[in-house]
């Protein structure tokens, strides 16, 4: 009786960096860590790095934060799952969050494409009035 109560589970569907929009959740990407280059908060304990991470159709800041730096080593490849994009001054950064997860993975068979970075792409938030 209660096999039949649970909830049927989907498998992730995987994202392509170049497929990523503002506030997007729920995403499941595989990236390679292109670079990692550690920030110091300033009035917190804890460690954040800023990563570069990318797959073949482009790259985009990802930002580790505490026992996720370990992971983030530059050259490693890595499933992100429940990842979600943050805007921080009106570029998107990927971010794994509490929900989220991050796993180590085989190295892949894709160059990156390091020619289309999204973070570099400048939003701005518009009202529209009808």
């Amino acid at each position: 009786m209660a096999d039949s109560s649970k909830p049927e589970l989907k498998k992730p569907a995987f994202k392509k960096v170049s497929e990523l929009r503002p506030l997007d959740t729920g995403l499941s990407l595989t990236v390679k860590v292109i670079d990692a280059k550690a920030v110091v908060p300033r009035g917190r304990q804890m460690r954040i790095t800023e990563c570069l991470v990318g797959d073949e159709t482009g790259i985009i800041v990802f930002v580790a934060r505490n026992d996720q730096v370990d992971l983030m080593k530059e050259g490693n490849t890595v499933i992100l799952r429940n990842a979600r994009i943050e805007m921080f001054k009106g570029s998107m950064r990927l971010a794994v969050d509490k929900w989220g997860r991050i796993e180590a993975s085989e190295p892949v068979d894709f160059t990156v494409k390091e020619d289309n970075n999204i973070s570099l792409i400048e939003f701005e938030m518009v009202n529209v009035v009808e």
